[in-house]
């Protein structure tokens, strides 16, 4: 079994996942009974006869008489892989102990295939949300060069736009770094790292996700307040979003790495087991979230009275339709689906949540950047502009199009 799709899952989606991996959980219990088991030995001291005490790598067997049989009860670390109530025997030999009887994925209810199979499943998981973040990386960097590029595209709505596509690619960045710091080799035992890059990488990646869960959040009172039209977007309201977006994660990760050095400074800082300093993230994204869930609720609420036959004329239905259409797309992006997972237990359906939040969550950035500017009309008539330009430089041609063109201002 990896740990590489649970540590990403922890590392993208803290809103939803705080526990300990369930691999390094199993690691850490084995550990610890084998400690408890090693002492036991210790304590009981050398004996000549029977079946001295050891530990086989999962269960701790005392000492016996030759011709005694000793019952253990499956281990309660099996419990991780499935609900393990059976027990297992050994019998005292003249020859030493026996093979354990039944065996214990027979007798404890786990399949023999269950690392391998777990391994083949996050490897598969890792490829896709690596091929996802690439994509998304690629595709979101050409976005924001034509917003940067064209000067009639540079507008408050498409400076925010820029911001929201940033914290994507950092994302998508802070998963090949994090990848690259915990799993660049087999030998490295992800679960008990403890190096300042391996720390550097979570912070990152942390601050990465709650910079995009903001800005997330600050598209969706910009969209709130573009409906309202009554909110003028000053420069001074422009600094504000951004210090929304990305100064306030700034101070709650600075609160979380004081908790971290002073409280619990242990392994890579991507342990949350039971920790009441997770909140310092986690509360904020859940927070954004549940905000951003109301907010759209209003969203859908003004436009519902704006598509209202009676209140508008039928001239002007069609933008709203567009406009209905379009939040209706954007609804699950801006993390909403979060809402369900949050009043979940932690690990409940494990598989499901690394399908949606890695698999899924890596073509975000995707989506965003498609329906926020490939999609736009006003993107799509400027670089139409520019391109009837270049031909005209290359060519000498002059298309009627090339001469002016009304544009709209969809968001």
């Amino acid at each position: 079994m990896s740990g590489v799709g649970m540590f990403v899952a922890l590392c993208l989606a803290p809103a939803a996942l705080s526990s300990l991996h369930p691999e390094c959980e199993y690691i850490f219990q084995l550990e610890k009974e084998e400690r408890r088991c090693l002492q036991h030995i210790a304590e009981q001291g050398n004996r000549s006869t029977g079946c001295r005490p050891f530990w086989d790598a999962v269960s701790c067997w005392p000492h016996a008489f030759t011709g005694e049989t000793v019952h253990r009860a499956c281990p309660a670390v099996f419990s991780l892989f499935r609900n393990s109530t059976g027990s297992v025997s050994r019998n005292c030999t003249p020859a030493g102990w026996s093979r354990p009887f039944p065996p214990y994925h027979i007798a404890c209810n786990v399949d023999a295939d269950i690392p391998e199979t777990e391994e083949s499943y996050f490897a598969t998981v890792k490829l896709i949300y690596t091929v996802g973040y690439s994509i998304s990386l690629v595709v979101l960097a050409v976005a924001v060069l034509i917003l940067l590029l064209f000067r009639k595209l540079r507008c408050a709505r498409n400076f925010i736009h820029i911001q929201l596509f940033a914290t994507f690619i950092l994302k998508s960045a802070a998963v090949f770094i994090k990848d690259a710091t915990l799993f660049s080799s087999d030998d490295t035992n992800h679960c008990t790292l403890s190096t300042f890059a391996c720390k550097v990488s979570v912070v990152f990646c942390h601050y990465c996700v709650m910079a995009n869960f903001f800005w997330l959040l600050v598209e969706a009172l910009y969209l709130n307040s573009l409906l309202l039209s009554s909110f003028y977007h000053s420069r001074r309201c422009l600094w504000g979003f951004s210090l929304l977006g990305w100064g306030v994660p700034v101070l709650f990760i600075v609160l979380w790495i004081g908790s971290r050095v002073y409280f619990e400074d242990t392994e890579c800082w991507d342990v949350n087991e039971d920790s009441p300093y997770w909140w310092i993230i986690k509360g904020p994204i859940v927070a954004s979230i549940a905000v951003n869930f109301m907010l759209f609720m209003n969203i859908m609420r003004i436009l519902m009275q704006k598509l209202n036959p009676r209140l508008i004329q039928f001239n002007n239905s069609s933008q709203y339709r567009r406009l209905t259409k379009s939040t209706l797309l954007l609804i699950p992006l801006f993390g909403t689906h979060y809402m369900f997972f949050n009043f979940l237990p932690d690990y409940f359906n494990v598989s499901l949540r690394l399908c949606i939040e890695l698999c899924m969550g890596s073509f975000q950035g995707l989506l965003v950047a498609i329906l926020y500017c490939f999609l736009n009309q006003e993107v799509q008539k400027e670089v139409h502009m520019q391109w009837l330009r270049w031909q005209e430089r290359s060519y000498g041609v002059v298309s009627p199009a090339a001469k002016g063109s009304q544009m709209d201002t969809p968001f």
